[in-house]
């Protein structure tokens, strides 16, 4: 099978879009190894195969701010003619199915195990965030009773003032 991409290099390419993680068309068919209008065509061809929680067209607006977020080519100038497609993992998984090329389910695999495992990373975040949280709580109430014990301490600690200024004990004077 030829060259294909190092997972790290894919997850570069995967951002977060209407809260969904997502590839652009242009870096997919960098990975599949076929112009970025060949893949938009296999894909609408088969528009059936891949409805919108699939793959999905980006906004100007998302188009500016994903362009402003990863230093792509403006869309003025020669940039972008068509606003760009994006594919979720699951739209990554049926690319394989419509571009009939071993390098395309080989990539498809690859760009999936990608997307796994930065869904295992977030949820190894998500888990020592809550433990974080969960430790936080438990000391809190503990601080103003540590600041209590450390004054009480202190108190101990000081010399008291005398009440009064009669010796306490015999005296052979007397």
């Amino acid at each position: 099978m030829s060259h294909l991409i190092p997972i790290p290099e894919i997850q570069q390419r995967i951002h977060v879009i209407r809260g969904k993680r997502v590839i652009r068309d242009v870096d997919l068919a960098r990975f599949y190894g076929v112009p970025t209008h060949r893949l938009n065509e296999a894909v609408s061809r088969n528009a059936d195969r891949f409805p919108d929680d699939f793959c999905f067209r980006l906004t100007p607006m998302e188009s500016r701010n994903l362009i402003s977020q990863i230093a792509i080519s403006s869309l003025q100038h020669g940039g972008l003619r068509k606003l760009t497609r994006v594919f979720t993992e699951q739209g990554v998984a049926m690319l394989a199915s419509v571009l009939h090329s071993q390098r395309a389910v080989g990539m498809s695999i690859a760009i999936v195990r990608a997307f796994v495992q930065l869904r295992e990373l977030l949820a190894t975040h998500q888990e020592l965030a809550a433990k974080l949280v969960e430790l936080e709580q438990k000391l809190e109430g503990h601080d103003s009773a540590i600041t209590n014990l450390f004054e009480a301490i202190r108190q101990l600690l000081a010399s008291p003032e005398p009440e009064h200024t009669r010796k306490i004990g015999f005296s052979q004077g007397d």
